[in-house]
């Protein structure tokens, strides 16, 4: 049996030195047996691109790492379809590996997940157990957002989430293998079937939601997503955006995250559902601050949150139009 081709997809903005952290920890990998890995780094118009082409001549990296430069800045995934279609150009692989710049991959990493995928035909989506710089782990996935998820995260009450833990997105991931909605693209494989029948993701997400609408997407499709344990990678977090970065004070939310949570809502599930969701997120998130003033504890909250999700809301019509979706397509 020939060797799985693994294309690994990694976009930079800003973030030149941790991407080239990123390929030294990658290079051991590429002595895993019945494992081809090859990689395709974008730089979404940065500037990273002169820095990470200097250290890819002077590792003797050329043979295996492939360095574009987009002709924009369109986004995390417009920059993770730049990658795919530079891979599909030179062969389509068996897989391809999304991996952020931020993260430095533990050994065995790559091929726990090749060989998960080899042997479960029926999953299209595997995704690692991510950890801290600290090496403290962070094994959470998720859940697909939903009208109940929006009225447990704008509450923000210690009842109310025991009673609807079971729409609660994150998810506490135990030690073993097992099926979940959808995980982070920070280290996600996706085996070809999935891209040949869904396409790559839409680019009408800058950041934020992209891979959650390309988990439900490949679910619809009948292809299913699994957390593999036992690969394991460190992940920094927020490096690009400073909006995820663990255990920070809330910061207020870019309009492009809005956007993002708009278009999901609308696509997935309908206008009018998107509707629904934005008057439920109104009221939780009423709620949550009034507790939060009880409480004093208002720094907990997140900034400009309700004005910024009024100004984006889909309950205005300047707000429904669902642009059709634009991604890469194999063979086009």
């Amino acid at each position: 049996m020939s060797d799985f081709d693994v294309a690994i997809a990694i976009v930079t903005y800003r973030s030149a030195a941790l991407t080239i952290d990123c390929l030294r920890s990658i290079e051991p990998e590429r002595m895993t047996p019945g494992v081809r890995i090859r990689v395709v780094v974008v730089d979404n118009l940065s500037g990273d691109a002169p820095e990470i082409a200097k250290a890819i001549d002077a590792n003797c990296w050329s043979s295996w790492v492939t360095l574009v430069t987009a002709p924009l800045n369109g986004g995390f995934a417009y920059g993770n379809n730049v990658a795919i279609r530079c891979a599909y150009e030179l062969k389509p692989p068996d897989y391809v590996y999304l991996l952020n710049p931020d993260t430095v991959v533990r050994k065995g990493a790559i091929g726990s997940l090749v060989h998960f995928l080899a042997a479960h035909s029926d999953v299209g989506i595997a995704g690692s157990s991510l950890e801290n710089l600290d090496g403290t782990d962070w094994p959470i996935a998720f859940r697909f957002p939903s009208i109940m998820s929006e009225f447990e995260g704008g509450l923000q009450l210690g009842l109310a989430t025991r009673i609807l833990r079971r729409w609660v997105v994150p998810v506490q991931m135990s030690d073993v293998a097992e099926p979940i909605d959808w995980v982070p693209g920070a280290s996600m494989m996706v085996r070809r079937a999935v891209i040949d029948a869904i396409g790559g993701f839409d680019e009408n997400y800058f950041l934020y939601f992209e891979e959650t609408d390309f988990c439900l997407r490949a679910r619809r499709a009948g292809f299913a997503t699994w957390y593999v344990p036992e690969s394991r990678v460190m992940h920094i977090a927020g490096q690009s955006t400073k909006l995820t970065e663990r255990n920070a004070i809330p910061k207020r939310f870019p309009a492009y995250w809005f956007e993002s949570r708009r278009r999901y809502f609308t696509t997935a599930y309908g206008v009018y559902y998107a509707v629904a969701v934005d008057i439920v997120a109104f009221v939780a998130h009423g709620l949550g601050i009034i507790k939060h003033l009880l409480q004093r504890r208002s720094e907990r909250r997140i900034p400009r949150f309700l004005s910024d999700l009024m100004q984006h809301s889909v309950l205005w019509p300047r707000n429904r139009e669902v642009r059709a979706i634009r991604h890469f397509i194999p063979g086009s």
